[in-house]
């Protein structure tokens, strides 16, 4: 009989678009070991990151609540109330259970937030990353960021990724081998950086030449992505791609999640070998997405299906049975309540989300079917919102300055999965953007022009004209 209160092994990769799944539905891709837990498990078909940037995310998941309440705006951030006694791995360990941190949560060297951490190197850096806003009005491109970048997409047998991750493999494995029965429980998080750049991807594993289709790019459509999406394209050197290098970019995406699959094969194989099988629950998500030159994007930033959404699954057949899928929305902080209710922890008032176990105990649970998502990073002009409802997906992108006043995005993923249609313009559409633009600040509880302005008061620079823009909307 399964332990009434289970290990939990959590594993978290960076940058996997669910899309480059098999489970997901990619007919090219092999994932055998990842859709091998989805037939054990339950897959969640609409899953959000909270913000799709690494350290944001990953602050949101530590701290159950949404960025702009810890002012998680960027990758160069920390929580700073790190001791208030409220983040995921203190509520693990006030219910009795032992948070272990093996691999990469990209925190900064001096913080680990409550996790016993088992390879500090993987977070010894200090503050990194930028927060750099464009000026709206800016039209270079930073080409030298995309060259530098492309010019890593190519077939190797190692690289700083796949170094990094066979070590995170090979203590995992080590830890599960060592793990007995009554010992726990415990709550091992295991942070992959793959499929995350450099695309640099072993031979044995560069099977998709020729068999990834190229993005989906209607006549127009670059033309009419919204400032921020423009300026994210500028930014990032996307306007100077290539045929030839986005196919073998995105062939060499799908080779990286085939690596990636592999050792999480070794991880649920060294599982299934242990005495701890039965009474251990696997979890699998990842920070954010993969653009992978959809919607002329590449890396993540973006609040379209392949930046934002992320894979969910979920497996202890002890409790639920396999090939289960739960189709309505949810996102990261409601997976980290799921962690704490799993574990018989007490919910801190301050978090977020709601508790997705009523969902998986029962199919039929009446759950919410919404997601809120932020991002204040880099190479944009103002930040974003995104609040899904069922299958409608609503993005507000604050005001940037004169002139540049706030831009909105609504799609109907039922008839557009791919987002190719903004129907935010449409007069018949204007009464249910007006409820969903309602419903998305009450869950924020602050106007994010407001928060807009916060994230420009930490980091000043040419973005006061848009907090001036902002506050005479």
């Amino acid at each position: 009989m399964a332990n009434a209160r289970p290990n939990i092994l959590f594993i978290m990769s960076d940058e996997h678009d669910p899309g480059v799944t098999g489970c997901y539905g990619d007919p090219v891709v092999r994932t055998p070991n990842l859709d091998r837990l989805a037939a054990n498990g339950v897959l969640f078909d609409g899953c959000y990151c909270n913000s799709p940037l690494c350290v944001p995310s990953r602050l949101s998941f530590t701290a159950g609540q949404y960025v702009s309440r810890i002012d998680a705006w960027c990758n160069n951030r920390v929580i700073e109330q790190a001791d208030a006694g409220w983040t995921l791995p203190r509520v693990l360990h006030r219910a009795g259970y032992t948070p272990y941190l093996c691999g990469k949560q990209h925190y900064h060297r001096d913080h680990r937030y409550g996790f016993v951490d088992l390879l500090p190197k993987h977070n010894q850096h200090g503050m990194t990353g930028h927060h750099r806003w464009r000026n709206p009005d800016d039209s270079e491109p930073g080409l030298r960021v995309w060259h530098e970048r492309a010019a890593q997409f190519h077939v190797g047998d190692d690289n700083e990724v796949m170094a990094l991750d066979r070590e995170v493999t090979a203590t995992v494995r080590r830890f599960l081998g060592e793990a007995q029965q009554g010992e726990g429980p415990w709550f091992l998080f295991a942070g992959y950086v793959a499929p995350h750049f450099p695309l640099i991807v072993p031979k044995a594993n560069d099977n998709y030449r020729g068999r990834v289709p190229m993005p989906e790019l209607p006549p127009g459509l670059l033309a009419n992505l919204p400032r921020n999406y423009r300026h994210h394209r500028l930014g990032f050197g996307n306007v100077d791609t290539g045929e030839t290098i986005v196919r073998r970019g995105r062939e060499l995406y799908w080779g990286m999640v085939d690596w990636f699959d592999q050792e999480v094969g070794k991880v649920l194989g060294a599982l299934a070998d242990s005495a701890v099988a039965d009474d251990t629950i696997v979890i699998y998500t990842s920070d954010h997405g993969e653009n992978k030159g959809d919607h002329g994007l590449w890396w993540k930033n973006c609040m379209y299906e392949h930046g934002a959404r992320v894979p969910l699954l979920v497996s202890w057949p002890a409790r639920w049975a396999g090939g289960q899928r739960r189709s309505g929305a949810c996102s990261l902080v409601d997976v980290v309540r799921l962690v704490t209710d799993l574990a018989g922890g007490e919910t801190p008032a301050e978090w977020d989300g709601d508790s997705l176990l009523p969902w998986l105990d029962d199919a039929g649970h009446r759950w919410k079917d919404t997601a809120l998502v932020e991002y204040y990073g880099h190479n944009i002009t103002s930040g974003f919102t995104l609040w899904r409802e069922g299958t409608w997906k609503y993005t507000y992108h604050n005001a940037a300055g004169p002139g540049h006043p706030a831009e909105r995005e609504l799609y109907d993923l039922a008839s557009d999965p791919k987002e190719l249609r903004n129907r935010a313009a449409e007069p018949a559409q204007a009464e249910r953007l007006a409820r969903m633009h309602a419903a998305m600040l009450a869950e924020l509880g602050e106007d994010p022009e407001v928060i807009n302005a916060r994230c420009i008061a930490t980091f000043g620079g040419y973005a006061a004209a848009a907090a001036a823009a902002a506050a005479g909307r």
